[in-house]
Parts: structure tokens; sequence; C-alpha cells
């Protein structure tokens, strides 16, 4: 199964982002990959008036997704904002493609480290999983990632691949905490982890807000024995994964903390 992670930076401009999904669409397809990523808030940037940028997935910004999806011959997965309760949105990963057409409103929300996502938020309270290649694959988004009840759920529901959207927030040590994370999730669940976060403002030379959430880079891929197969670096990036399906098997046998687990 081949996956292209597509870690880029959006913009302000909801447009602007249609492009860069397509253009990055394009070059995962034509790199052999059937399944593109993008990272958390690719609709519009964090930072910027998301309650009166959300949509409904039946707006003009998910049809023009789907629309790419079907016309470039590959499932796209991108982070946008929907409307949610009391003037709040839904932090929203849209998934489309030929075999699926889905949605995740994220579950866990970011209120740390200084940031308090709930005030313009709406948590989601459900798991999504979908299939691709007769393979089910499960979602999360960004502060999810700490949290591996939401992986194990995913892998006891038959995923084989966890993917996670994100704008990690930049500060001391927060690359390795993302790589380590990764990691850990990829051992908790024995599936691959495929993390696509936002690239680095300041690998471009843009200042950012200390406060606002808005990427850090360093993409990574992890087997299910939590071995890296590929990482990006701080710049917006394409990196093309060839996942073999067979190791979650493999390391399943080897390491069956799915089949142990118990509630407590």
């Amino acid at each position: 199964m081949k996956i292209a992670l597509a870690q880029v930076l959006s913009t302000s401009d909801p447009q602007r982002n249609l492009v860069m999904v397509r253009d990055y669409a394009k070059q995962a397809k034509e790199a052999g990959a059937s399944l593109v990523v993008f990272p958390e808030a690719m609709q519009i940037a964090f930072g910027n008036d998301l309650a009166r940028n959300a949509q409904a997935l039946d707006g003009p910004w998910a049809t023009l997704i789907r629309q790419q999806a079907r016309e470039i011959g590959i499932t796209i997965i991108a982070g946008m904002f929907t409307p949610g309760e009391a003037g709040r949105v839904r932090n929203t990963l849209l998934i489309t493609g030929a075999e699926a057409d889905t949605h995740y409103d994220k579950i866990h929300l970011y209120d740390a480290f200084g940031y308090a996502e709930s005030d313009s938020v709406t948590p989601g309270d459900v798991p999504v999983q979908f299939s691709h290649q007769g393979q089910t694959l499960g979602v999360a988004t960004c502060y999810d990632l700490r949290f591996p009840q939401l992986f194990i759920r995913h892998a006891i529901s038959g995923a084989i691949v966890n993917i996670v959207c994100a704008s990690w927030g930049a500060g001391d040590g927060k690359v390795e905490q993302w790589t380590t994370l990764a990691k850990a999730r990829a051992l908790d669940s024995t599936t691959f982890v495929v993390a696509v976060g936002q690239a680095d403002p300041e690998s471009l030379g843009q200042q950012v807000p200390s406060s606002v959430p808005l990427g850090v880079g360093h993409s990574v891929a992890v087997d299910p024995l939590g071995r890296i197969i590929a990482q990006a670096g701080a710049e917006p990036e394409l990196l093309v994964v060839d996942l073999d399906v067979a190791l979650v098997e493999k390391a399943r046998r080897q390491l069956p903390v799915v089949a142990n687990t118990v509630d407590l």
C-alpha cells in the first residue's frame, strides 16, 4: 500500500489551499500512491477566523476536494472545519476517494501548553475507520496522538494503519514528543502509524505567534514494531512510503498486545 505524506503549510486562503491539495495529490498519484494525507487545518490555517470559514461537508470546499480525488484517481484525507455548536466549529478530517467518503471530528481537543481549542471547537465522540485497498485504516487528529486508547480501538476494529493529521504546536522538545508518540502508538496498536503535520513556518522564513499551533514538520511513517520507515524535515515535502501490510500480522504474532487487551 503506497501512501503519500503531503507535509505542506496551509494559508489563510481556502482557495489557495485547494490548489495546493490538487498539486500535491497529482504528484502523489504520479509517484504511485493510492492515498495522499494532508495535515489538520488544510482548509485554513489556525490563527484565522475558523467560524467564519467553516463549511458543511456538502459545501464548496469539501465538494471540490471530492472532485479532485475523483479526477486524479486517488483517495485524499485533509483537515477542514465544519459548523459546530454554539458558534464553535468541529475540527474535521475529510476522507474521500473511490472506496470511502466519510469524515472524522476530532475527539481530544488541544487544551494544553497554554492553548484552549475547546474555546472554539466542539469535540467529536465517534472513532472512525475506513476501507482502502481492502484494508481497514483508522484516523486521528493531532492531540489525539497522546491518547493510546483511540489507536487501540482502531486496531481492535481491524485497522492495520493509523493515519494522524496534525498542526503540531512548536515548543521545547515538541518535535521529539511528536516522533516518540508516533512510535509509541504504533507499538500500542501494532499498526503502521502515518503521521502528517504542517510544515514549520520558520523553515520558510515566516514568524508566527508562539501561542498558535502552526506546525513543526517532521511528518513520519512508523512500522508496527515502532521502527521509523521515513521522516521529513521541517520544510514542505512530499514523502511516499510503501507499506508491507503483511508486517502487521507478523508483528501481532510476535507482540499480541491487541489480542491481550482487556477492559480494566
